[in-house]
């Protein structure tokens, strides 16, 4: 077995290079299907399996937060309308309901039935891009009217195939793979608050 160092220095490098072939076309596309849905006051939901429903909740906490920078006043106000971003993540409860009395691959498309409205936006993390309930939650929301962006590695799977905007890192490991898809959100996220915080500089 190597050394820890140069385990992380092997590491680095493959994060490293997969963050330099992140296709940035795909990402301005993926910004742009958020901005729209925000100007039309459109929910956006957000799923993942594993580690990459961390990434589901942490990208709705920050484009639900971090989109209204460090300083709102006392009273939660802000200076431009908020994000409606909902992780299906985090709702525990209606999950394990969908998985105990039918299966498992029914728990983001069954709530996107009950949530969703056509023009609103879901974002679907897949490191593999074959996760079956991402794949199925796409088809509903397909159906439903919804844009779909997808997030995944390895090739991107049916999720890039089946996706409205697809963003791929290129790589075949989950660590990689997760980790980009975090930058990605933070680069995402800030972009959106810079672009806000300009836009009312001077209201």
């Amino acid at each position: 077995m190597k050394r820890a160092n140069e385990f992380a220095k092997r590491y680095l490098r493959d994060l490293k290079t997969a963050l330099d072939k992140l296709p940035l076309d795909a990402v301005e596309r993926m910004v742009a299907v958020i901005e729209t849905a925000y100007a039309q006051r459109r929910q956006i939901f957000i799923i993942g399996n594993g580690g990459s429903a961390a990434t589901a909740s942490h990208m709705m906490n920050d484009l639900c937060r971090g989109t209204l920078g460090h300083d709102p006043d006392k009273q939660g106000s802000s200076r431009w309308p908020r994000f409606r971003a909902v992780a299906l993540t985090d709702n525990i409860p209606l999950m394990t309901a969908w998985a105990n009395d039918t299966d498992y691959g029914r728990i983001f498309s069954e709530p996107l039935k009950n949530l969703a409205e056509r023009g609103d936006v879901l974002i679907a993390i897949s490191a593999s891009g074959n996760s079956p309930n991402i794949i199925a939650a796409v088809k509903v929301a397909k159906q439903l009217g919804l844009q779909v962006i997808g997030m995944a590695g390895f090739g991107g799977g049916k999720l890039a195939k089946l996706a409205d905007v697809a963003v791929v890192v290129s790589s075949n490991e989950y660590g990689p793979v997760e980790d980009v898809h975090m930058v990605l959100d933070h680069i995402i996220t800030r972009y959106l608050y810079e672009k806000l915080k300009e836009a009312h500089a001077n209201r």
